[in-house]
């Protein structure tokens, strides 16, 4: 017998012990939904593993075009008050009719329960074709063997490579595959009061640390109780900005470790920047865990500048009709103006029986047309093309700054164990405003902690 054929042997035999066990046995899927998350997590990444990543290991081809019709699953969690109509009532007929041979069915599932769904569904042999996930979510799935690597499956994968963001696409990259393609993104960007700016005397936004100091120090003149700046904690969405503009990182670039990144001098002086402008009152005391609200801060001219995405616009405006604010970049620093990805991709699971059909799926949402389309409803697009005025001018016009932001943004690290990371990072921030340990010895104590995450075979 051929190593082929003993391959193929048992992975027949593992296939028939997995449906053997969800048929003859329910309380192994039982056990699994009813474990607390983190244990539930490493089950169903046993199960997953066990059997889906057996096929990632084989020869992989261009998956061919479905030959007859097929009804594609598709999970996601965009908003039913716009986003979900649009989808099911435009994109989708588009699709299909573009696509005879292919049917769409999606379901919406809220954000607080689309984790745990996915995990449920999968420890099941349920998952669905493809799903839009969270950016933070794709690296735990990958690692668990649950999604396909686009860039062997996908024959045109670097087509579609080369036209997004590099910010959003780096979410999907594990263990040197990517697992999926960026499909609607975000970042942060300056938001100012421009009344508490011209009582201050400021005649523009910052477009550095160093100004964006000076401007603070105006700011505080008004008064105790004017705040230069506001955000709501020291988890990653809120710090890594000021770290990454500082010429800071969390990790080394190859993500084998934080020793060396994280408590290095660059991160080290964007956490004593913090804790200065804490200091001298400048920036507001909420950061450190006791809440603030920093768009009723703004709109009340109590605070100056926040970091918000572009969801602030439309809403805002409309709690605050009559206050006047501006947008610009982040601040620039040693690193530049370097802001944080946020977002949704999209991934097909090793367990769909129709991966040419999703992938056919994926092109079209990737296409400017639909890109643009999904832009009416606020879903920023991916494509760097979309940055050219002709198709700027196809969307709301506050798109604009952000698309510059994300011309250079960053990800949140990309690693299975994120959330366990970025406990770690937030409990330093919040020790380093406290006071209770110096921005390099908090560092070095997170560090050490983060490195233990890692594999140890790195």
């Amino acid at each position: 017998m051929t190593s082929h054929s003993r391959f193929l042997t048992l992975l027949s035999i593992v296939l028939l012990l997995a449906i053997a066990m969800s048929a003859c046995s329910p309380s192994v899927v039982t056990q699994v939904v009813t474990q607390p998350a983190q244990i539930q997590t490493q089950m169903v990444t046993s199960v997953v593993t066990s059997v889906v990543t057996q096929e990632v290991n084989s020869v992989v081809t261009a998956t061919p075009q479905p030959a007859g019709p097929v009804t594609l699953t598709f999970w996601h969690g965009y908003n039913t008050d716009t986003e979900t109509p649009f989808l099911e009532k435009t994109v989708i007929p588009a699709f299909e009719a573009s696509h005879p041979n292919i049917k769409v069915q999606d379901v919406d599932i809220p954000y607080d329960q689309f984790h745990q769904k996915l995990i449920t569904a999968m420890a099941g042999g349920t998952a669905p074709d493809l799903a839009r996930l969270d950016i933070i979510w794709v690296p735990e799935f990958a690692d668990m063997g649950a999604l396909t690597a686009l860039d062997t499956d996908m024959s045109d994968f670097g087509t579609y490579k080369d036209a997004v963001f590099p910010g959003p696409l780096s979410t999907t990259f594990l263990n040197g595959h990517y697992y999926g393609l960026p499909l609607d993104t975000n970042t942060r960007v300056l938001v100012y009061n421009k009344d508490v700016f011209s009582k201050a005397g400021i005649a523009n936004p910052p477009a550095t640390i160093d100004e964006f100091l000076a401007d603070c120090a105006k700011i505080k003149a008004l008064g105790p109780n004017t705040y230069c700046f506001a955000d709501g904690g020291t988890y990653g969405w809120a710090v890594d900005p000021w770290i990454w503009s500082f010429g800071g990182a969390m990790t080394d670039a190859k993500l084998t470790k934080a020793s060396g990144a994280l408590n290095g001098p660059n991160t080290v002086a964007a956490y004593q920047f913090l804790k200065d402008m804490l200091d001298k009152g400048y920036l507001h005391p909420g950061i450190k865990g006791g809440g603030v609200d920093t768009w009723g801060g703004l709109g009340k001219g109590q605070i100056a500048m926040i970091l918000e995405g572009p969801w602030f616009p439309p809403s805002f405006e409309k709690q605050f009709p009559n206050v006047k604010y501006g947008m610009a970049l982040m601040p620039a620093g040693k690193g530049g103006s370097i802001s944080v990805v946020g977002g949704e991709d999209i991934a097909v699971f090793q367990q769909s029986k129709n991966k040419a059909a999703a992938e056919e799926f994926i092109r079209f949402m990737l296409s400017m047309d639909t890109q643009l389309k999904m832009a009416s409803v606020g879903q920023m697009p991916v494509l760097k093309a979309t940055s050219s005025s002709d198709n700027l001018a196809k969307m709301p016009a506050y798109f604009g700054i952000f698309l510059q932001q994300l011309s250079n943004a960053q990800a949140r690290t990309p690693v299975p164990f994120w959330t366990k990371m970025e406990q770690i990072l937030s409990d330093a921030g919040t020790a380093i405003l406290n006071g209770t340990v110096t921005p390099q010895a908090g560092l070095d104590a997170a560090a050490t902690k983060i490195d233990a995450l890692f594999p140890k075979t790195q």
